[in-house]
C-alpha cells in the first residue's frame, strides 16, 4: 500500500511539473526550500533562538515547590511525649522557595547581548548558504540555457548542409557537379548529426545537474523557460567597479554581516567573562509546614492508688527522717482521646517563613573564572582576525570577478566580429559554390568555422552574462534574469 502511495504522489509530481515551465526565480526558491545545508542552518537558527529565550527568561526569579509525605513504623518519638514508642503514623511536608539575582555586575545583561548577537550571526549564516545555493542555481540555470542554445546551432547546422546536400544531389544527377561533392556533403551531414548528439547528450546533464541541486528527482520530468539571452538585464560595467562593489558587498553580505555579528557577541561574552569574578547579591525567600497524622490515644482518668516509696529520704531540720514516697495512681474509665490535629489547623502552626540576602563571592575555584575571561579575550581576537581575513577575500574575488568580467566582455565582442566575419564568409561560399567557383571541401570548411564561431559566440555570451551576475550579487542587487 504504502509504495502504491508513494509512486501515486510520483505520478502527480511529474504531472504537475510536466505542466509548468521552471524559471530562474521557481528554481532558486525550490532549491532553497529543499536543500539540506538550508535546512540543518534553520533548525540551528532554532536551537539559537531558544537559547537567547532561555537568557532572557533567566532574569525572572526563580521558584520551586517541593512536598512529602511518610508512613512511619516502629520506634518513633512519640510527638505528645516526646519519649521513644513503638507507634505507626503519617508524616507529610511542603516548601516554596524563591530567589532572585540583585546584581552581578551585569553579567547576565552581557550573556543576554551575547546571545542576541549569535541569533543574528546564525540568521545571516542562513542567508549566506541561500545566497550560495541561490549562485549555484543560477549558474546551473545558464549552463542549461547555454546547453540548449547549443543544441539549436547544432540543429540549424543540420538543416543547412541538409539543403545544400539537397541541391548537390541535383547538380550531380543533371551531371554538373561530380558525385564527390555530393559525397562529402554526407559525410560533413553526418558530422553535423554527430555534433547534434554530442549538444543533446550535454543539455540533459546540464539538466541532471540543476535537477541534483534542486534536489529534484532525476525521473522527474523539467522544462525550463528559455529567455532569451540578449534580454537579461545587465548593469552597465561601468556602475560596477571593484572598489565600489566591495564598499556595497561589506554591507549586505551575510558572511560579511555574520562576522560583525559574531564579534559583537564574542565581546559581549567577554564582559560577562569579566563580570563573573565579582561577587553576586541574590535575594531568597523561604515557605514551609508540615503535617502529622496518628491513630487516637485514650486519655483515662486517674484514680489513687496509694503511695510507693521513691528510694530517698528527706529530713526536716530537726534530725527526723522521713521515707520520701509517690502517688501511685491507675488508670479508670477513659475521659476523652488525644487526636491529631486537623490539616489546615497543623499547616497554620507549623508554617514557618524565612527571607534574607546572600552574596556569592568567587574566592577560589581553580582559575576557572579568570581562564574563560582570557579565553574570551583570545577569542575576540580570533573572530576579528577572521572577520579580516574574510573581508579581505571578498575584496580579492571582487576584483577577480571584475577582471573576468572586463575579459568575458573584450571575448564576447571578439566572437561577435567573427560571426559577422564568417557569416559573410559563408554567404560568399554558398554563392560561388552554386556557381561551380569553390570545391565542396572549401565550402564545408568555412560552414565549420562558421559553426564554431556561433558556438563560441554563444558560449563567451553567457559567460560575459554570469560574469555580471556575480558583480551584481556581490553588490546586493539579486539574481535577475
Amino acid at each position: 500500500m504504502r509504495k502504491l502511495l508513494i509512486i501515486f504522489f510520483l505520478i502527480v509530481f511529474q504531472q504537475v511539473n510536466a505542466q509548468q515551465k521552471w524559471n530562474l526565480q521557481s528554481c532558486v526558491e525550490y532549491a532553497m526550500k529543499n536543500n539540506y545545508n538550508v535546512s540543518q542552518s534553520e533548525v540551528q537558527a532554532k536551537i539559537n533562538a531558544l537559547s537567547y529565550k532561555q537568557s532572557k527568561l533567566s532574569q525572572i526569579p526563580s521558584a520551586t515547590f517541593g512536598t512529602n509525605s511518610a508512613f512511619n513504623s516502629g520506634s518513633n518519638q512519640d510527638p505528645t511525649t516526646f519519649s521513644r514508642v513503638t507507634e505507626n503514623y503519617i508524616s507529610a511536608g511542603m516548601q516554596l522557595q524563591s530567589s532572585a539575582e540583585i546584581f552581578n555586575f551585569f553579567s547576565k545583561k552581557y550573556t543576554i547581548a551575547s546571545n542576541h548577537w549569535e541569533l543574528m550571526a546564525n540568521l545571516a549564516n542562513v542567508s549566506k548558504i541561500k545566497n550560495d545555493i541561490a549562485l549555484s542555481t543560477a549558474n546551473a540555470y545558464l549552463q542549461v540555457l547555454l546547453s540548449l542554445q547549443q543544441v539549436k546551432i547544432t540543429e540549424i547546422q543540420i538543416q543547412q548542409t541538409q539543403s545544400q546536400l539537397n541541391t548537390t544531389n541535383k547538380m550531380v544527377e543533371a551531371g554538373t557537379l561530380p558525385p564527390l561533392n555530393s559525397t562529402q556533403l554526407e559525410a560533413q551531414l553526418a558530422n553535423d548529426s554527430s555534433n547534434y548528439i554530442s549538444a543533446k547528450g550535454n543539455a540533459s546533464q546540464t539538466i541532471l545537474s540543476l535537477k541534483a541541486l534542486m534536489n529534484i528527482d532525476a525521473s522527474v520530468l523539467f522544462e525550463i523557460e528559455e529567455p532569451s539571452v540578449d534580454s537579461i538585464p545587465l548593469e552597465l560595467i561601468a556602475d560596477l567597479q571593484p572598489e565600489y562593489v566591495y564598499e556595497q558587498a561589506l554591507k549586505n553580505q551575510p558572511q560579511q554581516l555574520s562576522d560583525e555579528y559574531k564579534l559583537k557577541a564574542a565581546q559581549k561574552m567577554k564582559l560577562a567573562s569579566k563580570a563573573s569574578m565579582y561577587p553576586t547579591v541574590s535575594a531568597f525567600g523561604n515557605l514551609s509546614s508540615s503535617y502529622l497524622y496518628f491513630t487516637p490515644k485514650p486519655i483515662y482518668n486517674k484514680i489513687l492508688n496509694g503511695y510507693q516509696s521513691t528510694g530517698l529520704i528527706a529530713t526536716d531540720g530537726n534530725g527526723v527522717v522521713y521515707d520520701v514516697q509517690s502517688p501511685d495512681f491507675i488508670n479508670g474509665d477513659i475521659s476523652t482521646y488525644y487526636k491529631s490535629k486537623s490539616f489546615s489547623a497543623q499547616f497554620s502552626d507549623n508554617l514557618r517563613k524565612s527571607i534574607g540576602i546572600s552574596i556569592s563571592v568567587p574566592l577560589f575555584n581553580g582559575s576557572n573564572a579568570k581562564t574563560m575571561y582570557e579565553k574570551s579575550k583570545l577569542n575576540v581576537q580570533s573572530i576579528e582576525i577572521q572577520k579580516a581575513q574574510n573581508n579581505q577575500k571578498l575584496k580579492q574575488d571582487i576584483y577577480q570577478a571584475y577582471d573576468a568580467a572586463v575579459v568575458a566582455l573584450q571575448k564576447y565582442n571578439a566572437s561577435n566580429k567573427s560571426v559577422e566575419a564568417n557569416t559573410k564568409a559563408y554567404d560568399y561560399a554558398v554563392k560561388r559554390f552554386n556557381i561551380g567557383a569553390l570545391s565542396t571541401f572549401d565550402l564545408i570548411s568555412t560552414q565549420n568555422n562558421l559553426l564554431r564561431a556561433k558556438l563560441d559566440n554563444t558560449l563567451n555570451h553567457f559567460d560575459y552574462v554570469f560574469k555580471m551576475k556575480v558583480l551584481e550579487f556581490y553588490k546586493g542587487a539579486g539574481l535577475k534574469l
